[in-house]
């Protein structure tokens, strides 16, 4: 019996698994050991998880944002302090699990596009090389918040067409300094640029959007993945931004000489 579990900030899916056959699976909130204390993962474990469990897994696989290298015995000691009779017990960053839910046990090069973007070269068991993604002001090409970004500034600037101007107005109610105060002066502005996201995606008969799009992955590959020196690689992704524009995201590929492979919105069925 084997638990796996993916973990965003957000949301934690766990499966219970038996072989190839899948045994049960729950949610909990999101575990994240870098913004939430020892006490309070044990507690999500010991309050949401536990109780829905029946069975229980002699081995546990944890991936999750947050996870460091220097907080993966943290997070393997709290699950085994849930788990006391877990013979194995991993946990992992969430790049890892990415990883091994697109490329399996075969080389390749794994991506996470949602609101941020991640990147690495992977051998088949672990990652050997990472081009940092730097965050949504210095880097993250290719994720939801830059879209965002690359999304505003074209509609303030005049590169859009003024029906999808109106239309954005009309859906959001947002003025322009709305968004400026949104952006500069409230928390989290790269989940609210992010959000804008399924706007973008309504609007893609533009053709002005659509290339905001394609120009937003072409970014992504020329400044992250072909650092890695291997084209010769398929390309796989998991994230939301990459799920909702997989055609957008092959165009870009193949006009920057790269070929894609799995694309999955989360990872859990890959790692299962």
């Amino acid at each position: 019996m084997k638990l796996i579990a993916d973990s965003g900030s957000t949301k934690t899916d766990w499966v219970l698994t038996n072989g190839s056959r899948i045994v049960e699976r729950y949610q909990t909130q999101g575990i994240n050991p870098f913004h939430q204390s020892e006490a309070d993962i044990l507690a999500i474990l010991r309050s949401e998880l536990l109780p829905s469990m029946e069975q229980w897994p002699e081995e546990i696989a944890f991936y999750g944002s947050g996870v460091r290298p220097e907080l993966e015995p943290v997070m393997e000691r709290l699950l085994r302090q849930a788990f006391p009779s877990a013979d194995r017990v991993e946990a992992h960053g969430d790049l890892l699990g990415a990883a091994r839910a697109v490329c399996g046990c075969a080389e390749g090069i794994a991506c996470i596009l949602g609101t941020g973007a991640n990147s690495c070269l992977y051998d088949g068991q672990q990652i050997v090389s990472n081009t940092p993604p730097l965050g949504y002001i210095l880097g993250d090409e290719g994720s939801g918040a830059v879209l965002g970004i690359r999304f505003l500034n074209a509609l303030y600037k005049g590169f859009l067409p003024a029906s999808v101007v109106e239309d954005f107005q009309r859906e959001t109610g947002l003025a322009m300094a709305d968004v400026i105060a949104r952006v500069y002066r409230q928390p989290l502005a790269n989940r609210f640029l992010a959000s804008l996201s399924p706007f973008v995606n309504r609007h893609l008969t533009v053709p002005e959007v659509r290339l905001l799009v394609t120009d937003n992955f072409r970014s992504f590959f020329r400044r992250n993945v072909a650092q890695y020196q291997r084209p010769d690689l398929p390309i796989g992704f998991v994230g939301s931004i990459a799920s909702c524009y997989e055609s957008e995201l092959r165009e870009a590929a193949e006009a920057e000489g790269f070929k894609v492979g799995r694309v999955i919105k989360s990872p859990i069925e890959g790692l299962v």
